[in-house]
């Protein structure tokens, strides 16, 4: 039976998300702006998700913004927060998303100072030149992930939120990987923009949220519409919008169990990895996501052990989906001062809420038989 290792790529929608969402593919068809009881009854839906969407990360309802996903979502914020500022700085985490690294690096061709964040052999910001990079001019923006989505190292962005705004920049959070896995406190942690994502939590893929607060002023990527309060204009995806909506609420609800139930398949992993041969696990002395795991076995490429892997029924990565099939290393291993032989090696295994122990066992007796002397 083959096994799904891979669920910070993508997860199955949940048969409850699912379930919620059916009706709204095959009855209620109303356009949620029109004025009419079909157009309402489609707006009632959007706005409780949007609720449900707001108490996963405490935000408020009103300063959720429905996107197509995590992707729109950070270039909404890096684009959209700087559009109407005179190019200064922006700084983004050396390990950050794609995602938020290109549409940083795009902000170049505006005229922006682009640098990233350097992070130390763990994958956590390097404090001491953080402070400094603050300090040495003008800053508008920072990019900081709550969770990275190869390694699973969680980064302290509530330290870094009063650094940042006694700078006078706004902070930006990626929480794709986080939400729904940790808690996440759109409030506590102070940021100013927050980026989420539906499938990553057992909801359905193409829709995405950003969290931004009222003093955040964002020029909108679309334009043709006045959905989104202007500034995501689209017809809204109802039956997406509400499975997000659920698969929020059930996240919330199961985070604690989920949790605890990922930790200990992870640590069951971890243990039988540490007495193989030739191993090396990333990030392993920081704080990391309860259900994510890299690695490295000796000799091996990334990409050709995947495949090998998967040959013997396990779906794991080497790495970001996003930036898979271009052969190159790592950025985020890289980052962490990491050699390219290293970082090509890189497997990532992601567990999920349906993972057992038993497949975790029968993942080391697969890996066990390449790293055997």
């Amino acid at each position: 039976m083959p096994s799904y290792l891979d669920h910070n790529a993508t997860t199955r929608v949940d048969p409850r998300v699912l379930e919620a969402m059916l009706p709204y593919l095959s009855g209620p068809y109303g356009n949620a702006s029109s004025l009419h009881r079909y157009g309402r009854a489609a707006r009632d839906a959007v706005e409780q998700a949007r609720a449900q969407v707001a108490r996963l990360v405490n935000a408020q309802p009103g300063e959720i913004l429905w996107t197509s996903g995590g992707t729109e979502s950070n270039n909404l914020a890096l684009k959209g927060s700087t559009d109407r500022a005179a190019p200064t700085r922006l700084l983004y985490g050396v390990t950050e998303h794609p995602a938020v690294m290109e549409a940083a690096e795009s902000l170049k061709e505006r005229g922006w100072q682009v640098e990233p964040v350097a992070v130390d052999a763990e994958g956590l910001i390097d404090w001491p030149a953080f402070e400094r990079q603050l300090a040495a001019g003008p800053v508008r923006l920072v990019a900081l992930m709550r969770a990275n989505n190869e390694t699973g190292v969680i980064q302290d962005v509530g330290r870094a939120a009063p650094l940042v705004h006694a700078a006078g920049a706004w902070l930006h959070v990626d929480a794709v990987q986080a939400a729904g896995k940790i808690p996440v406190d759109f409030e506590a942690l102070q940021a100013d923009l927050m980026s989420l994502s539906s499938h990553k939590i057992y909801g359905p893929k193409g829709i995405g949220a950003l969290a931004v607060k009222s003093h955040v002023e964002l020029t909108p990527l679309h334009h043709g519409g006045a959905q989104e309060r202007g500034l995501r204009g689209g017809t809204e995806n109802v039956a997406s919008i509400v499975g997000f909506g659920v698969a929020a609420e059930l996240a919330l609800q199961e985070l604690d169990e989920r949790a605890a139930r990922a930790l200990e398949l992870r640590q069951r992993l971890e243990q039988g990895l540490r007495v193989l041969p030739g191993i090396r696990i990333f990030g392993a002395g920081a704080e990391r996501l309860p259900n994510t795991l890299q690695f490295a076995l000796a000799g091996y490429d990334g990409e050709a052990l995947l495949m090998q892997l998967d040959r013997k029924g396990f779906a794991v990565s080497s790495g970001s989906a996003c930036a898979s099939g271009l052969g190159e290393p790592s950025h985020v291993l890289i980052g962490m001062g990491l050699d390219r032989d290293t970082a090509k090696g890189a497997i990532r295994v992601s567990l999920g809420k349906d993972n057992t122990a038993a497949e975790v066992d029968q993942f080391l007796q697969a890996l066990g038989s390449f790293a055997a002397p």
